[in-house]
């Protein structure tokens, strides 16, 4: 058999994704700090809004793999030429659909500050009003950074992307320290180095891609005109994602709402503990990305019984990587929440939250995220997206009212109704992969 992937060529796909994840949730959880100096309401304000922008950034997240699985799957087939119109379509696609989302967040400002984020105390909707006017007009840069990352992850080159966020995130957390203690700013310290970190990067990653050397490149002269019938590709798996990413943070904000009407304490521990638990899946997002890279790659080949093989093997060390990362977090909870300075209740919630969510990580996370990414990068997206919208508006929402509010769980019950969603997605993308409908779907939509 003639293998696509070594061990050796997966280890340098996922120790740069590792890195690069590892990096992001770092500079975050430093950001989230140094935040905690200035006070709760900061705190709260910037999980408030970066509710918001998550879901946008992950929306435009989920249209890159449309254009990765699409470019993978060329490269798979031998088809550069195919894969670098991929590339080009999805670059003009995300740059003019961000564009316009930014526009409409500047026009929505005050129905998100009001209506959106509910009753909140005067000076934490001060703060989001400060922090959303800075940080929306990053929206575009980060969503082509994004969409030029997945590009070179579909080459299987992480080592990009990785060198790229450190740049990133370097300038993110030089300029917070810098603004923060040395120039003594509040809100507007945080937002500002976020705006400038993600322009960098942009510029960054389109330099790269404009180098013909890669064998997914942007063209000379750049071509800024729509070609539909490639559009057309990396929609039918982008949309369908995106769309499944879009309801699930929709869904977030929901229950933010929610959150919000605990009190403030309830709002910062849950700012907290998204924060801290970003560590504990970080190597589950990295080996997904590696699994869109190398199914769809094998896909593109026709070999069935490879994307199997290397599915199962990515699951068996994304098992192991979580039971290490959990264990970390874990070890890390008590020293991490003291040095944010938080109130007694908010940090009893936070530890309460974090340890149940690590047990739950380890057990049942990989079949609920990491595996449709092999059902994703076979272009079974409908499936995978029916599932996730239904189970997050069924059970994260339906059985957060029910816990958190009814019951009177309050915080732990939004975190317990999200581990029932895991679960029943879990078992959902299980069946369906071992039934092995992407195979037949994956056949169908291949070029004869």
């Amino acid at each position: 058999m003639n293998v696509l992937f070594s061990n050796r060529d997966l280890k340098r796909l996922i120790l740069p994704l590792i890195i690069e994840q590892f990096l992001q949730c770092f500079v975050g959880l430093a950001d989230s700090l140094m935040v905690a100096t200035v006070g709760e309401a900061a705190v709260s304000a910037v999980s408030l809004v970066d509710t918001v922008f998550l879901l946008l950034i992950n929306v435009f997240a989920a249209l890159a793999t449309g254009g990765a699985v699409v470019a993978g799957q060329a490269l798979g087939r031998k088809d550069e030429e195919g894969g670098c119109a991929a590339a080009n379509q999805l670059i003009v696609f995300v740059a003019l659909l961000a564009s316009l989302i930014m526009a409409l967040i500047y026009l929505g400002r005050g129905f998100l500050l009001h209506t959106v984020f509910g009753d909140i105390a005067a000076d934490v909707r001060e703060s989001s009003n400060l922090y959303l006017l800075i940080v929306a007009a990053s929206i575009p840069f980060i969503a082509v950074y994004n969409a030029g990352a997945a590009i070179f992850r579909s080459m299987g080159n992480s080592r990009v992307s990785m060198i790229s966020a450190m740049v990133m995130n370097a300038v993110n957390l030089v300029g917070n320290a810098l603004l923060i203690f040395g120039f003594h700013r509040g809100i507007e310290g945080v937002a500002i180095p976020t705006l400038l970190s993600r322009v960098t990067a942009c510029a960054i990653i389109l330099k790269l891609l404009s180098d013909p050397q890669w064998k997914l490149h942007l063209p000379r002269p750049f071509s800024f005109r729509l070609n539909m019938a490639s559009l057309k590709q990396i929609l039918y798996i982008g949309i369908p994602n995106g769309l499944e990413n879009g309801m699930f943070h929709l869904g977030k904000i929901v229950i933010l709402s929610l959150v919000a009407s605990f009190g403030t304490a309830s709002i910062a521990a849950n700012a907290v503990a998204n924060n801290v638990t970003t560590f504990a899946y970080l190597p589950a997002t990295a080996i997904g990305y590696a699994m869109l890279t190398v199914v769809a790659q094998c896909i593109g080949a026709r070999d069935y019984d490879q994307a199997r093989l290397y599915t199962k093997k990515l699951m068996k060390l994304t098992y192991l990587a979580l039971l290490i990362s959990n264990g970390i977090v874990v070890l890390i909870t008590f020293p991490v929440l003291h040095a944010y300075h938080l109130s007694a209740e908010a940090t009893q919630l936070a530890r309460n939250v974090i340890l149940y969510y690590c047990l739950c990580c380890i057990t049942i996370y990989p079949p609920s995220f990491s595996l449709p990414n092999a059902l994703r990068a076979a272009g079974d997206v409908t499936f995978a997206m029916i599932a996730a919208v239904v189970s997050m508006w069924v059970f994260r929402i339906g059985a957060s009212y029910i816990l958190a509010d009814w019951l009177h769980w309050g915080l732990f019950g939004v975190w317990v109704a999200m581990t029932i969603d895991w679960l029943f997605r879990g078992i959902l993308f299980s069946f369906r992969y071992l039934r092995g409908t992407w195979q037949d779907i994956a056949e169908r939509s291949q070029p004869s």
